[in-house]
């Protein structure tokens, strides 16, 4: 942290303005003000600047700074006058400066609004996005200073200047006068400023993963003279996977003279290797890695995957060791997988890389895969590699990252990468935390809506080792806003790979009914109830008997994929005995060849321990035979070619080479694992058609958001943070057009028959008392109540059996139309955001948590899901021939309080309970409101990495 030394200084140093940005390029700077000990580096730094970039800066020949000019661009009050600096290896590569002017164009402070902003970029370099970068973060400085508006003078050839400023996306002006271009532009984050800044940040974050996953050349540091080792297995691995890169062996140890360790060029220091090196492994103790990520950041190493343990997942020093590394590896603009990783792997054939410690390369194929814990990593990779586990076939990897300590990268970063990775058609992540659920959830919504998003998501508390943001929503809203991203959410590796095999080999299914053939009554019945448990709509089993034939379930299968009252089909199959049974090999190429005939709908397989036919369901659509294909290495064996450790040939499924029109069939053990992924499926097509169309945030006239706005400022005055009073809440929900029904307290017997006057009658009496509030079970309520006399013996009943008034705090409210009681919150969480809520009131939310989540803001398509998505939906809509509610008026409260919160993050949460939906309207009759200083959202910031 630097700190300010000039007495002028009007503010401490705003270390919170200190940022990692990853740039166009996928590299690294880091973002700070620039203070009165940077003399030397903005000297050195303007040294490397050419002529040409000076004159645009200063719109005249300006071969160095002056000793003024070095004073005036150092010092700062962080007000008025701001400098940042991004910086790679700690020395300057850019500058952007504002100074806050009047109406006038002179020198200003506060109240005035506008300032003069300009930049300067190291040629070597422009074209990254540095000042793209700095412009974010200064326009997000200058919005916390009060300053609204920047202007910027730039000669008219200054066209790369001239276009960071007009691809930001902000509101302009555009002027010409005296030779030079004037742009003007508001600093309020737009729509399409903002669109800008998630597209640019997708592009970095995706490249910068990317040159991870591709390198041109990879070092291993750490490796052993004689194998056995973490590093020497690792180089073997990378070796024998046929890297199509150059490959270097480093360790410190190594004597003078050693030339080869395996077959790889060695060297005793990154530093040694002649020419680039993209991708470090780091294999060394954690006590040696500084020394490392220093030789390779003065090399010029692109990322490093750190495999070394003893960082967070030790304890406090190891967390202290852990933000160190990260520290020191972007201070040389690199990024790093790990600590305590278990490595990368990239199939394509343009790289094959092994970067890890699997001993076997997985087979080709269009899945990514996504771990934090290499023991996770583990059992995906040989669940999707064995045909043992029940679901075969040859469909394979296209990338897999198995992160660590997620120190640096996480599973945000490989998302933006495999959003438009064309090698990758699934994904599949198992997250045992979230370290930003609300940045996950945008990305993973938009995501999903061009490739399917399948996870595990743990269910305990974070691993040691990964620092996640706090968040009070329970692990199922969590799930819950996850499927509203368009998630598939599974609970176990077996889903995982059950969904992700099924999505990579079929087309999404375009509705629930199932079709169902076979040759077993029995197991088609099965697979008929399990559809029925997944709120799939199955038609009866077709049963061929045991006797069928190959041709037989041929026009079986094709009969029900022509039917067009069938969206997916199921085959159920049981091995036979006898003469002039079907083979595996006939049976899947009759499958294959009907599933070709209909390629929009998708097939499954249950089989009952049918030895080889999945893996001759996997086989069908070959073209290539069978034998091995010599390496194109000539001098390596293939990986997918050799059984991995504890497997025999026949557990596994030989590699094959599909058809190119072909469709590989999935095969699974069990009806449930069939049935399960494909209403996995149904309901994920479903959420992509309806996210086609999204639906709106309607408008509403009598919304008085200005009007609201002030009475919140007011309101907070009194503190950071407090839960309102009944005339506050009911005057702020009343500015959104939120009606709350008056309950008018009442101590005594007189003051209740007072307020039943002032209502009219009939009334109800209720308990307010915590342990009573909201549970009429206990009979702390009585409900109509049509006169004094009525109301005063239910007074002397409640009071007579929970205890004197100031205990009960008992209150008189006008009887609403009678209805279903439902309850609606609305709470903002640090991590996740504004998470709207909806169920039914008493014990079918409090009890069975039967809520459901949407987050904020929410659309009218929105409201209308999340008032059918709780299982207890059915009794608004006129369950067992109970009156049907008026729905559209409670979608249409959820939509305002959604607007509530969104408009005013100060609103930090509230409830309305009950809610009493009855046939025309409702009425609400409960209501608390918190509000409190927004918690920061650092999703509508500049870009900028975790600070782990």
């Amino acid at each position: 942290m630097q700190t300010p030394a000039d007495p002028q200084d009007r503010h401490e140093y705003p270390s919170h303005w200190e940022a990692d940005v990853v740039l166009r390029d996928g590299g690294t700077a880091r973002i700070r003000p620039i203070t009165v000990d940077d003399a030397d580096r903005l000297v050195s730094f303007y040294e490397q600047v050419s002529d040409e970039s000076k004159y645009y800066r200063f719109f005249a020949p300006y071969p160095r700074l002056s000793a003024k000019d070095v004073h005036r661009f150092t010092h700062h009050d962080f007000v008025d006058r701001v400098g940042l600096a991004a910086t790679i290896g700690g020395e300057f590569i850019a500058t952007v400066r504002y100074d806050r002017i009047g109406t006038d164009g002179m020198p200003a402070s506060a109240p005035a609004d506008e300032a003069e902003v300009a930049f300067l970029v190291q040629d070597a370099h422009q074209g990254r996005g540095v000042a793209s970068a700095l412009l974010e973060h200064v326009a997000a400085v200058a919005r916390e200073r009060g300053i609204r508006r920047f202007a910027a003078e730039v000669l008219p050839a200054n066209s790369k200047m001239i276009k960071v400023f007009t691809d930001a996306g902000y509101t302009q002006q555009r002027s010409f006068e005296d030779g030079v271009v004037r742009l003007e532009f508001d600093l309020e984050p737009t729509d399409r400023s903002v669109a800008v800044q998630r597209a640019r940040e997708q592009r970095a974050e995706a490249r910068s993963v990317r040159r991870l996953l591709a390198p041109g050349s990879v070092a291993v540091i750490g490796v052993g003279r004689a194998p056995g080792g973490v590093g020497r297995s690792v180089l073997g691995n990378l070796r024998d996977a046929g890297f199509t890169g150059r490959l270097h062996a480093v360790n410190q140890a190594f004597p003078d003279d050693l030339k080869e360790v395996g077959g790889v060029p060695a060297h005793r220091s990154v530093r040694d290797i002649e020419g680039p090196v993209d991708l470090a492994v780091v294999a060394v103790p954690a006590e040696h890695v500084p020394g490392v990520v220093t030789d390779c950041g003065e090399h010029g190493v692109q990322g490093l995957v750190v495999l070394a343990s003893g960082y967070a997942e030790s304890g406090q020093d190891g967390r202290a060791r852990q933000r160190e590394l990260v520290r020191h590896a972007r201070t040389y603009g690199m990024r790093i997988i790990g600590p305590n990783a278990f490595g990368i792997i990239n199939t394509a054939d343009d790289v094959r890389l092994n970067a890890s410690l699997a001993p076997e390369m997985p087979r080709p194929g269009r899945i990514g895969l996504f771990a934090q814990s290499g023991a996770i990593g583990i059992a995906l990779l040989s669940r999707l590699h064995r045909r043992g586990g029940g679901v075969t076939g040859t469909t394979g990897v296209s990338t897999f990252v198995s992160s660590g300590n997620r120190a640096d990268v996480s599973g945000n970063d490989v998302i933006q990468y495999w959003y438009d990775d064309p090698d990758t058609d699934v994904v599949l992540m198992y997250l045992e935390s979230i370290g930003n659920p609300r940045k996950f959830t945008r990305l993973a919504r938009r995501t999903a809506a061009a490739k399917p998003l399948v996870v595990v998501q743990g269910a305990g508390s974070a691993p040691q080792g990964h620092a996640v943001r706090a968040t009070r929503l329970p692990h199922a809203t969590v799930s819950a806003l996850l499927r509203q991203a368009g998630v598939i959410r599974v609970d176990t590796i077996t889903e995982l790979v059950d969904a992700g095999l099924l999505l990579a080999r079929q087309p999404l299914p375009a509705g629930p009914r199932v079709a169902i053939v076979g040759n077993s009554e029995s197991l088609g019945l099965l697979t008929y109830d399990r559809c029925l448990a997944e709120g799939l709509r199955p038609a009866r089993p077709l049963d061929l008997t045991t006797g069928a034939t190959a041709a037989d379930f041929h026009r079986a299968l094709a009969g029900a994929l022509a039917d067009d009252s069938c969206d997916a089909v199921v085959v159920t199959a049981i091995p036979t005995i006898g003469e002039g049974t079907v083979g595996d090999a006939e049976l899947a190429e009759a499958l294959r060849s009907a599933a070709e005939g209909v390629p929009g709908k998708p097939v499954l397989v249950v089989h009952v321990e049918l030895g080889g036919l999945a893996e001759a369901l996997s086989a069908a659509g070959r073209t290539a035979p069978r034998a091995s294909a010599p390496s194109e290495r000539g001098d390596l064996q293939r990986p997918a070619e050799r059984p991995p450790t504890g497997e025999t040939a026949a557990d596994r499924t030989p590699p094959a080479t599909p058809h190119p029109c072909s469709r590989l069939i999935p095969a699974y053990p069990a009806a449930e694992r069939a049935v399960r992924a494909l209403a996995e499926a149904v309901k994920y097509a479903q959420w992509r058609r309806e996210a086609a169309e999204p639906g709106k945030v309607p408008e509403y006239e009598d919304i008085d958001e200005k009007g609201t706005a002030a009475l919140i400022g007011a309101l907070l005055e009194r503190g950071e943070g407090l839960t309102l009073g009944v005339e506050e809440t009911c005057a702020l929900l009343g500015g959104y057009g939120i009606d709350v029904h008056r309950a008018l307290p009442a101590p005594t017997p007189e003051a209740a028959a007072g307020a039943a006057r002032e209502l009219g009658y009939p009334v109800a009496l209720k308990a307010t008392a915590p342990h009573l509030r909201h549970r009429a079970d206990l009979g702390g309520v009585r409900l109509d109540l049509a006169d004094e006399e009525q109301l005063r013996r239910a007074y002397a009943e409640l009071t007579e059996l929970f205890g004197p008034p100031d205990e009960l705090r008992p209150v008189v409210q006008r009887m609403a139309p009678r209805g279903v009681d439902t309850v609606v919150r609305a709470v903002i969480d640090p991590a996740a955001g504004a998470v709207l809520s909806f169920g039914l009131a008493g014990a079918a939310s409090q009890l069975l948590g039967d809520m459901a989540h949407r987050l904020v803001p929410v659309t009218d398509r929105d409201a209308t899901s999340l008032v059918r998505s709780i299982r207890t939906a059915p009794l608004l809509f006129g369950w067992r021939g109970s009156t049907p509610v008026d729905t559209p008026a409670l979608e249409e409260l959820l939509l305002r309080v959604s607007r509530l919160v969104d408009d005013h993050p100060e609103v930090v949460a509230v409830t309305l309970e009950p809610v009493v939906v009855a046939r025309h309207g409702l009425s609400v009759l409960g209501a608390t409101v918190r509000l409190a200083p927004p918690p920061a959202r650092d999703d509508l910031g500049p870009r900028t990495l975790p600070a782990y």
